[in-house]
């Protein structure tokens, strides 16, 4: 599959071909997880007017975190990126997420303190990923 160019800019990168759950691959109308996460997120994210910006949304098939599905990678230039995963395909997480997003864009480096994380994505991190050229001082 040939890598596509897309804007340098701080985004929600969802992976459209996770699970539905954990015993279905898709959903009844057979639909995966990861592409429904994606709608949801799409569907917020063009109603919120906010004077932050628009979100950036691209879809990319499989982040190899397939135990860990829904998932998603936040990325920035120049900031810390993360992977959260364990997200159910509905409008509860994809609330969570652009919260989480919104803080994280603000942010200077990609670190949001915890006490700004939404409720809805605690226990969801499966990484953080310094930007390139960088990692956090030691100590």
């Amino acid at each position: 599959m040939p890598m596509q160019s897309v804007e340098r800019e701080a985004s929600i990168v969802v992976c459209s071909t996770c699970r539905h759950d954990a015993d279905n691959r898709e959903n009844e109308k057979g639909e995966r997880g990861g592409e429904l996460l994606y709608r949801e997120l799409e569907a917020l994210a063009g109603q919120a007017e906010d004077s932050s910006g628009r979100v950036s949304l691209q879809r990319m098939p499989c982040l190899f975190a397939c135990s860990r599905f829904c998932t998603i990678h936040l990325r920035a230039p120049g900031k810390i990126g993360y992977v959260l995963g364990n997200f159910t395909p509905d409008r509860e997480s994809a609330e969570a997420i652009l919260a989480f997003f919104r803080a994280y864009r603000e942010s200077e480096e990609g670190i949001v303190p915890f006490r700004g994380w939404p409720e809805g994505v605690k226990g969801h991190f499966i990484a953080r990923m310094p930007p390139e050229g960088y990692v956090l001082e030691s100590g």
